[in-house]
């Protein structure tokens, strides 16, 4: 399985995404989720994928191909919208699991598969889509600033309790890692690294991107003092008055 989130908040875009495709007792596996397409000045576009690999990476591959091999039909490199590429994207998922599907159920694979995909085409403002594995798509809106996709419920509550839209990238950025580190301590499917990127508003440029492993010193600190800001947090919060308070 897989942890994704993205945000599309005032100031720009966010996306993260752990590299764990197995997990067992001796058979963990790792694969990059984020893929990033960026002509600089014109689009930023990142998808993040969860579910049957094969299908997800087939999808994004038909795609790249098409644009290689078919400039002058619509493709990710001349889409004139976000919307156009949410389309193509959903699209392609048809394609491949109306190849693959048969054959996988056939195997008792399960065929599914999502992505989280945004960014910014010149011309508009960035935008960003739940693409499901039927191939059909939503936007976020204002009242929904964040996407998530796999394992989603041990790392939705912090978002919910921080996020809006006018929410900082550098404070969005913490409590993205903080949400990780919560997925990751409650669930052995989710693991690092974590691919993160960093976009601003209107900068048609990637301005921050990461690969966040056991070794790096700024997640280290994060999950640390967010760990010991829980058990404060905890010790200090009032106790009910009708409990005892003699243990």
């Amino acid at each position: 399985m897989t942890y994704c989130v993205a945000l599309n908040l005032d100031a720009g875009l966010i996306f993260a995404a752990d590299s764990r495709t197995n997990a067992g007792v001796d058979d963990i596996g790792r694969f990059g989720k984020m893929r990033v397409i960026v002509e600089d000045g014109d689009r930023v576009i990142v998808t993040l994928s969860a579910g049957n690999l094969s299908v997800s990476q087939n999808a994004l591959n038909l795609l790249e191909q098409r644009a290689r091999h078919a400039p002058d039909q619509l493709n990710l490199r001349n889409a004139r919208s976000m919307f156009e590429v949410a389309t193509l994207l959903g699209d392609a998922m048809r394609e491949v699991r109306a190849r693959d599907e048969a054959y996988l159920k056939a195997s008792h694979v399960d065929p599914s598969a999502s992505f989280l995909l945004g960014g910014q085409i010149a011309g508009e403002a960035p935008r960003l889509f739940l693409v499901y594995s039927e191939g059909n798509f939503i936007e976020n809106s204002d009242d929904t600033p964040f996407f998530q996709t796999g394992e989603t419920k041990f790392g939705k509550p912090i978002l919910d309790r921080v996020i809006g839209r006018g929410t900082s990238l550098t404070e969005a950025t913490k409590c993205v890692l903080v949400s990780f580190d919560s997925t990751i301590r409650s669930n052995l499917s989710v693991g690092l690294p974590i691919d993160l990127l960093v976009y601003r508003r209107d900068s048609l440029r990637v301005d921050a991107q990461r690969r966040i492993d056991e070794s790096d010193p700024d997640f280290e600190r994060i999950r640390a003092q967010w760990n010991d800001i829980l058990r404060e947090g905890i010790r200090e919060l009032p106790a009910p008055v009708w409990l005892s308070t003699d243990g």
